[in-house]
């Protein structure tokens, strides 16, 4: 499969968000976040974790987009699409980049409105200082009115793609999960040998491993592994969210050590009903608390029941949420995660995840879905 976007993708999501921005009338976008400016861009790097410099792109109303970054990242950013790279040699912390992005957004903005991200889920990844210098210098700044994140939520089929390659590394690791867990071994060697699984199946890198083991489920799922050896009859349950060429997967399984507990059984049934039954109404035109509505009814938590899964792709979790207040319409080519969860026990509960994409006849399964009786692990 070909690693990155062709030009022509980049250049029609351009042309959507400059469509868009014309009929709002902003002059100008300002994308300061990694996922924001890899998708018009195609520039991908590690370097983000680093907080080190701040990065920008200025999507103009007409013409290609602009780089303002630092001139260590030149080199790479020159592989993508864009040719026009303005460069400060950073950090400066007297004027880091400030002066270069401020110049740039007078000359293509003209005094007008410069749209930035600023809905659920986004962030300015610059200085507040920095940024009031910029709005100290006359530049008008508003919202963008959700452009960037519906672009992002609908996916291309090329993107649709990489998403089903996380997913296919994720679940061959999963079918090896008995060569690293087993009773007598300690979750942190568990997280550690399925990562190494993930790797060895062709994962970029996983920056997201989350679990929890004991006899009826677990208490969160999101603790750190700790040193507890799993024991006979724990339900072991590992999430993932692995990437390949930038795109997440994020699903779940569960596992029983040795013999399953018939109450684990039961609620497990339950989770694999929940999936099914959020999966049929996953259709174009239905709104996501109606997908929660269909999983919450065989949960039986009610509204307790909480976010029961979320949009997904160039990040682990974005867009959408799964709840009983989020009315966002469905749309093909969304990618969403089904995540019900079911309470075992006083403060202890079994979850469990799949992914789907949004099809006008009906989802699509990304992740290889569960079925049947919950797996065992060394028997």
């Amino acid at each position: 499969m070909m690693r990155g976007f062709s030009e022509e993708e980049h250049r029609a999501r351009v042309d959507r968000a400059q469509a868009a921005m014309d009929r709002l009338g902003l002059s100008a976008l300002l994308l300061t976040t990694e996922p924001d400016i890899r998708y018009f861009t195609g520039f991908i790097t590690r370097f983000w974790e680093s907080p080190s410099r701040p990065w920008f792109v200025v999507l103009p109303m007409v013409g290609d987009p602009i780089a303002v970054i630092p001139s260590i990242g030149a080199a790479l950013m020159g592989r993508t699409w864009l040719r026009d790279i303005r460069t400060w040699t950073a950090p400066n912390p007297v004027d880091d980049g400030v002066s270069l992005l401020g110049k740039t957004l007078h000359e293509v903005a003209r005094g007008g409105k410069v749209g930035i991200p600023s809905g659920p889920e986004t962030h300015l990844r610059m200085p507040l200082a920095d940024f009031g210098r910029l709005q100290g210098v006359g530049i008008d700044f508003g919202d963008d009115d959700g452009i960037v994140a519906h672009l992002r939520a609908v996916k291309s089929e090329a993107e649709i793609a990489k998403i089903a390659q996380s997913c296919a590394i994720a679940g061959r690791a999963f079918t090896r999960i008995g060569e690293v867990a087993r009773a007598g071994v300690a979750m942190t060697e568990v997280f550690r040998g399925f990562q190494r699984l993930l790797l060895e199946e062709g994962a970029d890198w996983v920056p997201y491993v989350a679990g929890g083991a004991g006899p009826l489920g677990y208490a969160d799922v999101i603790s750190p592994a700790d040193e507890a050896p799993l024991s006979e009859g724990d339900v072991l349950m590992l999430d993932t969210g692995a990437v390949w060429d930038g795109y997440f997967c994020d699903f779940d399984r569960n596992f029983a050590i040795g013999e399953a507990n018939p109450r684990a059984e039961a609620a497990w049934a339950h989770l694999v009903e929940a999936v099914e039954a959020g999966e049929a109404v996953a259709r174009p035109g239905a709104r996501a608390r109606d997908v929660w509505a269909a999983m919450a009814r065989i949960v039986g938590a009610g509204e307790t029941a909480g976010r029961l899964g979320h949009g997904l792709g160039m990040q682990l979790t974005e867009g959408l949420s799964l709840t009983a207040r989020d009315d966002t319409e469905l749309e093909p080519g969304m990618v969403i995660t089904l995540e019900p969860a079911i309470e075992t026990a006083e403060g202890i509960f079994m979850v469990h995840e799949e992914n789907i994409v949004i099809r006008e006849d009906g989802p699509q399964r990304l992740s290889p879905f569960a079925s049947g009786r919950l797996p065992l692990i060394g028997v």
